[in-house]
């Protein structure tokens, strides 16, 4: 809520603050607390209390973070304009660096120098994706039967098992193993009813993009879909969606290789914003600007939707019987998705002693808190003086 004392500020100047802080929001989760900073500390638009609330929601629920506590922000101090004007301008930059760094790419990937920047790249990758990997299973591994549910989720997305169903069935044996009985906090029926009013306009609304989408190039409306699709099962923040990525762009659909989307993760690493502003870069390649438009709006439509629609009753929603039990399995799941993740995309790489190095350097670099793109930026570096 806003500070009493406060007057809401013009949607203009929301745009223009989450676009400043955009611009600079390298390490995706990473720029929470700086959105804290600045909408608590600075501007204060909301109090810590509240921040904090839709910072907790975030970390429960699928979705990019990031994206979600810009849109909780700009929801509570201007409502649903507020939420898009907020989401807005914090993706706009990354979508712009992206979208440049896509078009060099295709024109250029091929050439000497690319080709061996872009080994280094894919190096570096998989040491961000294996420790990306580290962090989540410290984070959610907290016993034994979390493990096995890590390693299960592991071997059945080895055996291309689709992750959707590896991920619905790992919450709902966490629900059953961590279930635990909560009480309900009372329910506002005004709120409830008012909600269900917003809700319904944005789903119309939704329903309506996706239908000119189709009018307008029937081969988009695939792409579409499965970036919404991809988002809205990635629990745990944006790394959590580069197994679906895997799963559903380079193994179902053949859409582009394994090592192509590698290169994609490792130019969204370049960029600032989440990791599933690789969308962009899989819509240009597919379908050029008109693609890559699609293809980010759909990444990050669920994580908005979302968080307008669940905020007002999230409480309720997480004192639910077995809704913690539900995202505690999940969550396992993904350690196991993830770290298979990392394999695959090993087995593609063409491994040399000086890949094994700047990979295990990077791996150190990275538990040294040096910033990711400094990272990325030494591991081209590295390739060009080892060529």
């Amino acid at each position: 809520m806003m500070q009493p004392d406060q007057t809401p500020p013009a949607f203009g100047e929301i745009f223009r603050s989450f676009l400043r802080l955009g611009a600079t929001a390298f390490g995706g989760p990473a720029i929470v607390p700086h959105m804290r900073a600045m909408a608590v500390e600075r501007k204060r638009w909301v109090d810590g209390k509240t921040f904090d609330s839709g910072n907790a929601m975030a970390q429960v629920l699928p979705g990019a973070i990031s994206v979600q506590v810009a849109a909780y922000i700009g929801l509570q101090i201007r409502g649903l304009a507020g939420a898009l004007a907020a989401c807005t301008g914090y993706i706009l930059p990354a979508f712009l660096f992206m979208l440049a760094l896509s078009a060099l790419y295709t024109r250029w990937h091929t050439t000497a120098a690319a080709v061996a920047g872009f080994s280094g790249l894919r190096a570096v990758v998989i040491a961000i994706l294996a420790h990306a990997a580290f962090l989540a299973a410290r984070d959610y591994i907290k016993n034994k039967t979390c493990a096995a549910m890590a390693l299960l989720a592991a071997l059945l997305f080895g055996f291309r098992i689709n992750p959707v169903l590896v991920i619905l069935a790992a919450g709902l044996a966490g629900r059953l193993v961590f279930a635990a009985e909560c009480c309900k906090p009372a329910m506002d029926l005004r709120q409830v009813k008012a909600n269900f009013r917003q809700t319904g306009l944005l789903l119309t609304a939704v329903a309506i993009g996706f239908l000119l989408v189709y009018l307008l190039d029937e081969k988009l409306f695939p792409l579409a879909l499965l970036m919404a699709k991809i988002d809205l099962f990635a629990f745990g923040g944006g790394y959590t969606s580069v197994p679906l990525m895997f799963h559903e762009i380079v193994e179902v659909r053949s859409w582009i290789d394994g090592k192509t989307l590698l290169d994609g993760i490792a130019l969204g690493q370049l960029t600032p914003g989440p990791i599933v502003i690789t969308a962009t870069f899989v819509g240009y390649l597919l379908k050029g600007v008109p693609g890559a438009a699609v293809a980010t709006a759909s990444i990050f439509l669920p994580s908005f939707l979302i968080v307008v629609i669940l905020s007002p009753g999230i409480d309720r929603l997480r004192q639910k019987k077995g809704f913690d039990g539900f995202i505690n399995g999940i969550l396992c799941s993904f350690v196991g998705l993830l770290t298979s993740t990392v394999l695959h995309f090993s087995s593609a790489m063409d491994w040399s002693w000086s890949m094994g190095l700047i990979t295990a350097a990077a791996f150190a670099a990275l538990f040294s808190r040096i910033p990711i793109v400094f990272v990325l930026l030494g591991g081209i570096s590295a390739t060009l003086m080892l060529r």
